[in-house]
């Protein structure tokens, strides 16, 4: 059968590695994942406890509300007023989503369709990509070290309808500064098109960068929105939870699009989510930290190994240029090399799209300790 959209996605690269880090471990070699980005540090104790608690009340297996339960929805608000310095109403400005890709997927349902152009920065996290191409719209590339002058180029040659960016950014690592958002929302005001800003890394940054949201700078109102999660702050990646918050329109209409395709995440999910918003306000610093010890464990330990890298000043990543003896093997071989010769298991730059095949992407969901074991078997790799 000939399928719709599906065959026009592009390779998904990541499975390849995936498939020998799978089969070394059916031979009972170790493999040190560092490829999937899947966060390891455990929920707020005090989400599991309410979860369990709202989930032994009956009342809580039906039906949700697609566009999340108030609390919720005020529970985030007071959020972002406390730790992003922005005002938002609960009831216009807020869209509960079933993580951030369900969010980005639908939003790009509402916002674009064929004839339609989004500027998309690459290297890219690949949803930011994908979603759309399956909406129907044609994408623009323009490259993610270019920063604010390269996609001010792409927008000023593409007039598109849509800009999707990220920061701290996946997989680059890039940050951005006020001063970044406030460049591209006077330039989504300008030139008339809705800002996306992907908020995933909101809180995990290091060395006295504190990441801005897009929605604090002046005029965001009118021309941007924000989605935001509790995956990477809380550590709750497995519960999908996650945010469309900004312009009133554009959340109200992906509001009105998921009341015909879903009933919203599993309340007592929801209350637990509320709560941890609420009462947790200090686990995404815990976290933070956690990841601090983790990125200078891996970038000492690469140095150490002869692999120099840049240390992140966001995210929960490592984005390393493969070394230059390996360099004409492209990203995907060095990916698969590291798994069969070293055990460790990264992610090939080739798979975050154009511009991204000289890197390989080291997640830091390992503890210290297996990190560096991680990187004395490169090193062994790369003094053979």
């Amino acid at each position: 059968m000939k399928f719709r959209r599906i065959d026009d996605l592009p390779p998904y690269v990541f499975a390849t590695v995936d498939q020998l880090k799978r089969e070394l471990r059916r031979e009972g070699r170790d493999v040190i994942d560092l490829g999937f980005g899947n966060p390891d540090i455990p929920s707020p104790a005090v989400a599991v406890e309410k979860l369990r608690e709202a989930a032994l009340k009956p009342a809580n297996h039906r039906y949700s509300a697609s566009r999340g339960i108030e609390q919720l929805r005020r529970a985030v608000t007071e959020h972002y007023a406390r730790r992003f310095g922005v005002e938002l109403d609960p009831e216009t400005q807020v869209a509960s989503t079933i993580g951030a890709k369900e969010g980005l997927a639908h939003l790009m349902w509402v916002l674009v369709e064929h004839g339609d152009t989004v500027v998309v920065p690459t290297p890219a996290y690949p949803i930011h990509r994908v979603a759309p191409r399956l909406a129907g719209a044609t994408l623009v590339t323009p490259p993610a070290e270019g920063g604010v002058d390269a996609i001010e180029a792409a927008v000023r040659a593409s007039r598109p309808r849509v800009v999707i960016v990220s920061f701290p950014h996946n997989p680059t690592t890039a940050v951005a500064t006020a001063e970044d958002m406030q460049r591209l929302v006077d330039l989504a005001r300008e030139h008339e098109f809705l800002l996306v800003h992907d908020f995933a890394y909101a809180d995990v940054a290091f060395d006295g960068h504190r990441p801005p949201s897009a929605l604090a700078a002046a005029g965001a109102e009118t021309c941007a929105v924000e989605l935001y999660s509790l995956t990477k702050s809380f550590s709750m990646a497995g519960w999908r939870v996650g945010f469309v918050l900004g312009r009133a329109d554009v959340v109200g209409a992906l509001a009105k699009l998921k009341s015909y395709l879903d009933y919203g995440t599993f309340q007592p999910i929801q209350i637990a989510a509320t709560v941890t918003l609420r009462e947790a306000q200090d686990y995404p610093a815990e976290v933070c930290e956690i990841y601090l010890g983790r990125r200078n464990a891996l970038c000492d330990g690469l140095v150490r190994a002869g692999w120099p890298v840049e240390r992140p000043r966001g995210t929960m990543f490592v984005w390393a240029p493969v070394p230059e003896r390996f360099r004409e093997l492209g990203s995907l071989e060095v990916a698969l090399r590291l798994a069969r010769d070293a055990g460790v298991a990264v992610s090939p730059g080739i798979g975050f799209g154009d511009g991204g095949d000289g890197h390989v992407r080291f997640a830091l969901v390992e503890n210290e300790q297996r990190i560096g074991q991680a990187t004395r078997a490169i090193k062994r790799l790369l003094d053979a």
